[in-house]
Formats: structure tokens, sequence, C-alpha cells
């Protein structure tokens, strides 16, 4: 896990669940908070398998590597690449297979964000009905996904949703944009991540590459990778690109994207 990001002697952005935080050990998985690497699809077993153990630090040059022990049930092995390159933080993300068949699976990266938070992710390009007779993209709604939530804005062009420390209902939905980015502002500063995006792939969750999920304690802004089947000893990776943008108030409709963070958000990715 990565449990603390934020400009040197500001605040961490990350959520953080104090109950989890400095334990080790035992066969519980705890959440922790922070930004977490899982693979997709979900299963109550495969994705909860706890990550308590310490894990190997490898420094190559500018970059970290974080490597977990090869996970017994799945035979899975997670690693992380960390490195600062231009002002942006560069999170390599790795699933590495070391069972001898093929294992179906998705990189899952997932950023677990403060009280508050309002996440934010694009829809794909609009269009008219002249032009476009045929569907564009999915969303993805589970179980417990309540279309009439009022801490969702359902947009044009943008779908919102708002972190209520209070509301310990779980809301999740999921999308397939190809604009591969998604972002939260949390205590006036946009987390922003980039991440690759294959448009010739399938991923999981009926073609989603971007999900959000919130509850009482976070709100969870994640991208997945392709939908893969990993033949044995081999590697697969997505990469996702992180800035920091600071004085961006929390926006509550569409409108205020549009005035207050595109303009930032076009100005860093161009």
């Amino acid at each position: 896990r990565l449990i603390h990001y934020g400009f040197v002697g500001g605040p961490n952005l990350f959520a953080q669940i104090e109950n989890d935080l400095g334990k080790t050990s035992g066969i519980e998985w705890r959440l922790y908070g922070g930004h977490r690497l899982w693979h997709a699809p979900e299963h109550p077993i495969r994705t909860y398998y706890p990550d308590n153990a310490p894990v190997e630090i490898i420094e190559e040059g500018d970059t970290v590597r974080v490597i977990q022990p090869t996970e017994s049930i799945s035979h899975i092995q997670k690693e992380m690449r960390l490195s600062f390159q231009n002002g942006a933080f560069h999170v390599e993300h790795r699933l590495t297979n070391q069972v001898i068949w093929p294992v179906e699976l998705a990189i899952w990266a997932v950023t677990a964000l403060g009280d508050h938070g309002v996440a934010i992710v694009p829809l794909p390009p609009r269009g008219t009905h002249a032009e476009h007779l045929q569907p564009t993209n999915t969303l993805t709604l589970w179980a417990y996904t309540d279309l009439s939530d009022p801490r969702c804005v359902w947009g044009r062009e943008f779908i919102l949703v708002r972190q209520e420390p209070d509301n310990e209902t779980p809301q999740k939905f999921g999308v397939r944009t190809p604009h591969a980015w998604a972002g939260c502002v949390v205590q006036n500063t946009l987390f922003l991540k980039q991440f690759d995006y294959r448009p010739q792939s399938s991923y999981p969750d009926f073609d989603c590459n971007v999900e959000v999920y919130t509850d009482h304690r976070m709100i969870e802004v994640e991208s997945l990778g392709p939908l893969v089947n990993l033949p044995p000893n081999q590697t697969i990776t997505h990469h996702e690109t992180w800035n920091l943008i600071p004085d961006v108030p929390a926006p509550s409709n569409e409108e205020e994207v549009m005035e207050a963070i595109m303009p930032k958000i076009d100005a860093l990715r161009a």
C-alpha cells in the first residue's frame, strides 16, 4: 500500500482507516486506506487476500520497486514501481502469474481518498442523434448502485460523486472512457490520475476502465487494465501518472468542472 500522498508539508489526501493503521500479520484483510494494487474481477477470496506481510524494497536509480510475496491462493505476485519525474509521480503496477496454468485477470489500481472528496469521471465524447445511431459506451451498475443517490451528479460530459462522512450507504459505478484520466478534489487540491488505455482491448466489469466507490470512510477512484488470460511466468503492467493541482474548489456541477478545473487539466496534459 501507499498510505500517504500530498504536497511536502501539506496534509495527506489519502483516506486512512485508523483502526487498521500499524497492524501487520494475521489472516484478516485490512482496508488501511491509501493506494492499493488488486486484480479484477472482484472475488470474495481472491480479491481480499490479506496483504499484511512485509514487502521487499529495491532501489534502482530513480525507481523504487515494492514487491509483495506471491499470494498463496492465487499464486499472483504484485509489484509497484514508483518514480518521480518531471513534476509527476509514476506508478507502474505489475502482476506476475506464478502458477502453472493461465489466469484470467486485469490490473485494478485503487486509490482511496479522504473525507468530502469529489470524484470527477469524464464521459466519452458526446454527439448528436443524427450523427451517432449506435451506442458509444456502457455504464456499469452494481446491485447496490442507486441512481437517485444525491451524492452523484449524472451529467452530460462528467459524472461527479461526493463523499459524505455521515453516509454509510455504499455507492459504486463504472464506465469505459477513452479520455484515460479521472480525478478527485480533496481539501482544495485536485488529485489527477492518468492511465494506460488500449482501445482494442476488453475490460472487466462489463468493459469498465474507470470505477468509483464511496461510503462513509472514503471515496475510491479506480483505473483498470485490460482483461487478459495471463500465461504462466508472464507479467502484465498498468501505468498511472499522478499530479496534484492546488487551489481547486470542490465542484458541485458540470459547469464548475468546465470553468474551474478543465482549463488546469488541459494545460497539464498539453
